[in-house]
């Protein structure tokens, strides 16, 4: 907070208008304002994960590397929600896989990251 000095005013003086008697500045984000930045990054993790779960598939990666099966691992409880959603989970040609369950699972992860920011954006109490 920063003050400037308050003279004492009789009832006969007038105060010049326009003239600061204190301000407060405000330098941390609201709790809506984190709350929207930490889902904003939980849900660009679960985008990621599903990202990199798609190149690897594509370039025919090992799943015998311990990296390569974590990711499947990991993206794979995101992506299960939405696999049977097409007719088709995945196309192949040769030994690579296009993962199209994969594909919807990065929209409907995205459509619902914004539906719940959209949501904390009507509950925040912010001009």
């Amino acid at each position: 907070p920063v003050a400037t000095p308050v003279a004492t005013v009789s009832t006969n003086e007038v105060v010049a208008s326009g003239s600061v008697v204190s301000e407060t500045v405000r330098r941390t984000p609201s709790g809506g304002e984190v709350a929207r930045r930490s889902l904003v990054f939980l849900f660009g993790i679960v985008q990621a994960l599903i990202g990199v779960r798609i190149v690897l598939l594509l370039v025919d990666a090992s799943r015998d590397n311990g990296l390569v099966k974590f990711i499947y691992d990991a993206s794979g409880i995101f992506v299960g929600p939405f696999e049977g959603v097409l007719h088709t989970n995945a196309v192949q040609a040769g030994n690579s896989i296009l993962d199209v369950a994969a594909l919807v699972a990065i929209v409907g992860w995205t459509i619902l990251e914004v539906l719940v920011i959209a949501g904390i954006g009507i509950m925040r109490r912010e001009p």
